[in-house]
């Protein structure tokens, strides 16, 4: 009989594969921005939201904080590489301003990730008191991340085209959503269902808006002979 460790870590496996999957769906997007040279109307909001995400779930789960759940910390620090080579690219096909935007953000980011390092290390002293803070950091910014898409919906809604909502990074969302709420619950963990259980329903929102306006994006103006871009 399949012990309930042995089924969540088998789960947090699962939810290691798919959450690369997630880190990857971007992969299309940027392949459009490296042919057109430039970033047109991508946004690098949700590349940052999930590049801080991913280095406060890793500290997450490393043992000075929550033992025991270093399969969190070993496939957000992937996350980590991938969203700062993705950010590199969009820094290096963006306007002066929208360059000098992204890195007075990424330095916040960093700035601040760097005083909740030290001040959890030095200001709380039990696993359960660090969980507690870094656990209610990632809660809102894995929230963030899930729904980092959202705020193009309004574009989609009024040109009625799909072109720059990034589908393949809702598909996943959903996907990595789900898998991880499942791990959550096998050995109850608030921090990670809050969040993933409202990116799986989130995710699903989006897929859903996709699909409904997918067959008009055709029908839409062309952007040159490029196809249309979708991550």
């Amino acid at each position: 009989m399949v012990s309930a460790e042995n089924a969540r870590q088998a789960v947090g496996v699962v939810g290691n594969v798919l959450s690369f999957g997630l880190f990857l769906a971007p992969v299309p997007t940027f392949a459009t921005i490296w042919k057109r040279k430039t970033v047109e109307d991508f946004s690098p909001l949700p590349y940052l939201v999930t590049l801080l995400n991913c280095m406060l779930w890793v500290f997450y789960g490393l043992p000075v904080v929550h033992p025991g759940t270093i399969l969190v910390s070993t496939i957000n620090g992937v996350g980590v590489v991938l969203e700062t080579i993705y950010l590199c690219i969009f820094f290096f096909y963006s306007p002066n301003r929208l360059r000098l935007r992204v890195l007075k953000l990424l330095a916040f980011e960093l700035v601040s990730m760097a005083g909740v390092v030290i001040g959890v290390i030095l200001g709380a002293h039990t696993h359960s008191k660090r969980q507690v803070i870094v656990g209610v950091l990632s809660v809102v910014l894995c929230t963030a991340m899930y729904a980092s898409p959202l705020f193009i919906l309004r574009l989609v809604i009024s040109t009625k085209s799909v072109e720059y909502l990034p589908f393949y990074l809702c598909l996943a969302g959903l996907f990595n959503g789900a898998c991880w709420t499942t791990y959550a619950l096998i050995r109850f963990d608030i921090f990670l269902l809050i969040p993933n259980g409202l990116g799986a329903l989130l995710g699903a929102v989006q897929v859903l808006i996709y699909f409904y306006y997918h067959h008009s994006t055709s029908k839409a103006p062309s952007k040159g002979d490029l196809p249309a871009a979708a991550a």
